[in-house]
């Protein structure tokens, strides 16, 4: 997978500094993995890198009782587990729209990828990784999550819902091929345009694909205040 991190210096872009706070603030994780050595590394890094784990699982069964009774800020499961595998345990949270799943694999089969995104995971990451694919791979997960828990409450209908997701994918891509934006960034960028306008996002979205919205828009200037009116006679004129 490709992913996207940085972004240009613009001031009315989100930053990736404080993007990456999304990640620092001590976000609230179970991760559920059957194999005890690789549940220790994931948590040293998770923890590494300013995430709260707060519950650990090695089976999908056990993942799911811990997920739905901490309502954690993510969840991170291996897609191989006894008792109940990570993807069929993902589809279970994700139809209770409890917390994002990102799932880990040994194997990037297609089939298992379309598996895992077809039980609602946000994200998945191949095994063996390294911080440097965690992160973005937490960061684009969470992203996906909110972005389904805001059309939830914008739009009520499953084929609205469907409609607006298509124009936030073709928005979304604009703003990271003509700005540089990871898809988190981008997102954000519309979600935020969204409550400063006084907008629903689908008509951020909407206008961002006519080119009529851009990421490096600028607010409008102030009017600059009008001139004082002329004096009808100047202070050295002479009465007549």
């Amino acid at each position: 997978m490709t992913w996207h991190t940085a972004a240009p210096p613009d001031d009315n872009l989100p930053g990736h500094g404080r993007l990456c706070d999304v990640s620092q603030n001590a976000l609230r994780v179970v991760i559920a993995e059957d194999e005890a050595l690789i549940r220790l590394d994931l948590k040293e890094m998770l923890e590494e890198e300013g995430y709260s784990v707060v519950a650990e699982a090695a089976d999908g069964e056990a993942a799911i009782e811990k997920v739905t009774a901490l309502r954690p800020d993510l969840a991170i499961f291996d897609v191989k587990m006894p008792v109940l595998d990570g993807i069929s345990a993902a589809e279970r949270i994700a139809a209770e729209r409890i917390a994002p799943v990102v799932i880990l694999t040994a194997f990037s089969q297609r089939e298992l990828v379309e598996r895992a995104r077809d039980a609602g995971a946000m994200a998945y990451l191949v095994k063996p990784f390294t911080k440097a694919d965690l992160v973005p791979a937490i960061e684009m997960a969470v992203s996906r999550y909110s972005e389904i828990k805001a059309l939830d409450e914008e739009v009520t209908t499953l084929k609205d819902r469907l409609e607006v997701r298509k124009l936030l994918d073709r928005a979304k891509g604009l703003l990271q091929s003509e700005h540089g934006l990871s898809e988190p960034q981008a997102f954000r960028w519309i979600q935020k345009t969204s409550m400063d306008r006084r907008l629903t996002m689908r008509k951020v979205a909407e206008a961002v694909i006519e080119g009529t919205l851009s990421a490096s828009a600028k607010p409008a200037a102030p009017a600059a205040p009008a001139a004082p009116a002329a004096e009808e006679a100047s202070a050295d004129a002479k009465p007549e």
